[in-house]
């Protein structure tokens, strides 16, 4: 075995090789989401039909909760009525978009490896306890941001688009959505809510670093409610007060998560 020491090209060109692996394995799981067109798009524009499983859920409930209370179901939609006609403006628009969301599922399907592969690389780097934080700190991170984009794809962009589809300034002026937007908006608010999820983590670096106490974080408490009801109705704009809570509730309650991760930290 030799023991000359590793130069800087010996580094770049394993973080070469790292890419090229993550860029052939990305690829692979792209070209095999692009052949699955049906089943891929199924779930990508599901949100825009009233059978979405969020959509007959929350008709379910607002059911029961009228018949708790003797409320008449008149004139009360259902989610079955909903429905969104999405359109195609520009010629080679429907080819690009199923290509960059075939590369946007091939992504998230090979980010396990990527990550896997990025920490191979760098972990060599640590020392022992610093790899211990490393790889908590990954999992966590992987973990927070899957969860928000499940988030937003189950709760935030069905309401949201359910709200914006259907709004109307006057009933003479007719909603024509583009494929491009609703694949647009998806992508931001699923990048939003994932890193909005990664607040846990953050605050558990931050105090890893001593920058961050819980007491100055429960001093502000109120200041950060009022900022999460104000990014939920930002986020969501719709003019029910349920939708707002569905949204600022969970947000709330990764900032009390925080706090106590935080406080734990603080003492360890």
């Amino acid at each position: 075995m030799s023991n000359e020491p590793v130069t800087f090209w010996d580094h770049l060109d394993a973080l070469r090789s790292v890419f090229i692996r993550i860029a052939v394995v990305t690829l692979v799981f792209g070209v095999l989401a692009f052949c699955f067109k049906e089943p891929l798009f199924a779930v990508v524009l599901g949100p825009q039909d009233g059978d979405f499983i969020t959509y007959q859920l929350f008709s379910r409930l607002e059911v029961w909760f009228a018949t708790m209370i003797g409320s008449d179901m008149t004139g009360i939609e259902t989610a079955s009525d909903f429905h969104v006609q999405l359109i195609n403006t520009e010629l080679a628009q429907q080819f690009i978009i199923h290509m960059k969301v075939a590369i946007y599922a091939g992504l998230i399907v090979a980010s396990p490896y990527v990550i896997y592969q990025i920490f191979k690389f760098v972990s060599p780097a640590l020392y022992e306890n610093e790899r211990k934080y490393a790889v908590h700190l990954v999992c966590g991170s992987y973990v927070m941001f899957m969860l928000g984009v499940l988030f937003s794809y189950f709760i935030i962009f069905p309401f949201t688009f359910r709200f914006l589809g259907t709004y109307k300034v006057a009933d003479f002026v007719e909603n024509t959505i583009t494929l491009e937007s609703y694949i647009s908006t998806l992508v931001a608010l699923t990048l939003v809510l994932g890193v909005i999820f990664e607040m846990p983590v953050m605050s558990w670096i931050l105090a890893k670093m001593r920058l961050l106490k819980h007491s100055y974080m429960t001093r502000y408490r109120k200041h950060v409610i009022v900022g999460i009801l104000i990014l939920a109705a930002i986020i969501t704009p719709t003019s029910d007060a349920f939708t707002l809570m569905l949204v600022s509730i969970p947000m709330w309650m990764l900032y009390e998560l925080s706090i106590l991760i935080v406080k734990v930290t603080n003492k360890a």
